[in-house]
């Protein structure tokens, strides 16, 4: 019983984990956003113009994990393999060995030599959705193009979200001059011009994947602050706080075991809506040009490169597509949870 207790929610948990489940439309939105990304996170698998799997002379080899030399396999250079050249295909097939590719057999980098027209071609049983105007696989670039934007959008969502709550804590439960300065700071520094930082950045350093996080990060953590700051500014008269001082519990104590768990609840139903302006960002300014480095995989990129080659609809509308469903099962899953978290809904469903 002990165990069976142990994991067992309370009750208020249940509720709201029950009006969750009851939004149909939130409750599945989760479950394919969860599928899509840990597809994403996979996509090495499935998506690589590296073999799964090659077995040649009674030995295996994994490429998508381990890299070979040319030499490794019979060849005569000790060069990195390039498994898409036909001589080391036919090298392997001629010796006895057979190859196991995956389902796409496109890098986001890898591009493709024998296309039957110039770039970006149209789409064709060898590339699924065409090429980019660099004959690069498209599919293979939305795959790890939503993989980097999502990972890009938790980071910043999770140490904003951090910063945030710190600095609304400080400023709603102390108040006074801290919360005074706060709120001043907070608008003088939310009227700076980020997209001109980032240009004039942008001259001195070449963008990467940690260095835009850095730089959004000095500016997205204001969005929860305003709310953690409300709830602090109520529960640090509440009866139950008080008690807890007059009981020698010191400002750590009150602020992160007492009144952070109330503030909690209101900020996790912002979380999918930051998470969501997050990947948004991301996505305009690798538009504008001003977001990752040169080659990686974006969507942002691959919009940028439809308008510029309308005469290949499939790359805007590729882009478009991957963002709208993403953006959308990101915007049912906040619904779902605001409701969920809402006081005002009943405490049960009813019959």
């Amino acid at each position: 019983m002990s165990d069976r207790r142990f994991f067992t929610f309370n009750p208020v948990t249940q509720r709201r984990l029950a009006r969750f489940r009851a939004n149909r439309r939130g409750y599945w939105s989760l479950w394919i956003f969860l599928f899509l990304f840990c597809f994403s996170l996979s996509a090495e698998l499935f998506v690589n113009d590296q073999p799964l799997l090659i077995r040649l002379h009674h030995k295996f080899y994994c490429p998508v994990f381990i890299s070979y030399s040319e030499t490794d396999f019979g060849g005569e250079f000790a060069t990195a393999a390039d498994y898409r050249d036909p001589y080391l295909i036919e090298l392997i097939e001629k010796s006895g060995g057979w190859i196991i590719w995956p389902p796409i057999r496109y890098y986001y980098d890898t591009i493709n030599y024998d296309l039957p027209v110039p770039a970006p071609s149209p789409p064709s049983r060898e590339n699924l959705l065409g090429t980019d105007d660099q004959g690069r696989d498209v599919v293979a670039r939305l795959v790890y193009g939503f993989r980097i934007s999502v990972l890009f959008g938790l980071c910043l969502t999770f140490f904003g979200s951090i910063i945030g709550i710190v600095v609304g804590a400080l400023q709603g439960y102390y108040g006074g001059k801290i919360d005074l300065f706060g709120q001043r700071f907070m608008e003088i520094w939310s009227g700076l011009p980020v997209l001109y930082l980032l240009i004039i950045l942008s001259s001195f350093v070449q963008p990467n994947f940690w260095w835009l996080l850095g730089i959004m990060l000095l500016f997205s953590w204001m969005s929860l602050v305003g709310v953690v700051r409300a709830e602090f500014l109520r529960g640090r008269n509440l009866d139950y706080v008080r008690a807890a001082k007059a009981l020698g519990a010191g400002d750590l104590q009150v602020m992160f075991r007492h009144i952070l768990p109330n503030a909690v609840v209101a900020t996790i139903t912002f979380v999918p809506f930051i998470l969501n302006a997050s990947i948004t960002t991301l996505t305009s300014l690798d538009f504008l040009g001003f977001g990752m480095a040169p080659g990686s995989p974006s969507l942002g990129e691959l919009l940028a490169q439809g308008k510029a080659n309308l005469q290949a609809p499939w790359l805007g509308l590729s882009a478009f597509f991957v963002l709208a469903v993403m953006l959308s099962l990101l915007v049912f899953i906040g619904e779902a949870v605001r409701d969920a978290f809402d006081p005002r809904q009943a405490t049960g469903l009813g019959g």
